[in-house]
């Protein structure tokens, strides 16, 4: 299992401070890959705020007294002292984000991003922009360097901007169906990413034209099909590059492409570095 976190202070307490309108207190990431599960039951809550955001896999959330599986691409908001009942499953290769937040005026600035008090499990779309934010996060709270209070307040907020913009583009959307097909096409991309998908295929065989999905695969996760297909295969290669098990004409089979030097030249187009410069990087950073 992969773990890295970050807390105020170095204390893993909660923490409820009001001496600013919105403080973040802890952020962190977990990564199952052989731990057989991990539970969470907190039967009062906590004092602070916590958002979760499920990269990959799936969850098993516990609200109202229901168990609702939770898949990637969703959020999950819990508000002081609700209970908090979770668990993730290794089998499901689940990837989750959290972080954890205070302040004297957190309801009033989630309400004007659109996370009333109805928001408690909702879909945000998938890409690297948000497990980006939470990786900043938890390196401001390892790092500790000048302003890094503010700089924490400034990557959650975009965050919460992000969310609103995502709910208001959800709002224009046609009609509910158009959403339905989408996030189907979502789950069926980032479950065969590897795979040699055809955009105009699939498009036909659910009976939609190509510029019509297109269309609306974009607007309503903000980037095409083709796009998300890569940033699925980027994103997964950087977590195989952690891992030295694999070299890189394995890990450019597993994430789809046939030749590892096209792997390479796409991987440095994305990320500005090579594979293998990459993990060099990550390796000087862990020792």
């Amino acid at each position: 299992m992969y773990i890295n976190s970050g807390y105020l202070n170095n204390t893993i307490s909660d923490i409820k401070d009001k001496s600013k309108p919105l403080m973040v207190t802890s952020c962190g990431t977990y990564h199952l890959y052989t731990r057989p599960k991990l539970p969470t039951w907190r039967p009062r809550g906590r004092l602070d705020f916590q958002l979760l955001y499920i990269a990959a896999g799936k969850a098993h959330f516990h609200i109202d007294g229901e168990e609702k599986i939770v898949t990637a691409g969703h959020m999950v908001l819990y508000r002081p002292k609700e209970p908090q009942k979770y668990e993730y499953y290794g089998e499901d290769q689940t990837e989750v984000y959290w972080v954890h937040f205070t302040g004297s005026n957190v309801t009033n600035i989630l309400r004007s991003y659109g996370l009333t008090k109805d928001k408690k499990i909702f879909y945000c779309g998938s890409g690297l922009e948000y497990k980006n934010h939470f990786r900043s996060m938890i390196q401001e709270l390892q790092m500790c360097k000048d302003d890094y209070q503010e700089m924490l307040e400034i990557q959650l907020r975009q965050i919460f901007i992000k969310l609103h913009r995502y709910f208001n583009t959800i709002s224009k959307v046609e009609n509910s169906q158009i959403a339905e097909d989408i996030d189907k096409a979502m789950l069926y991309f980032a479950e065969h990413y590897n795979e040699d998908i055809c955009i105009e295929d699939y498009a036909e065989k659910h009976h939609m034209s190509t510029s019509w999905f297109i269309r609306n695969f974009k607007q309503y996760t903000g980037s095409t099909p083709m796009q998300y297909i890569l940033s699925k295969r980027i994103y997964n290669a950087e977590t195989l590059l952690q891992n030295e098990h694999y070299n890189i004409t394995e890990i450019s089979n597993i994430i789809g492409y046939d030749n590892p030097l096209y792997f390479s030249r796409i991987f440095k187009k994305v990320k500005g570095i090579s594979p293998t410069e990459y993990r060099k990087h990550i390796i000087q950073k862990s020792t």
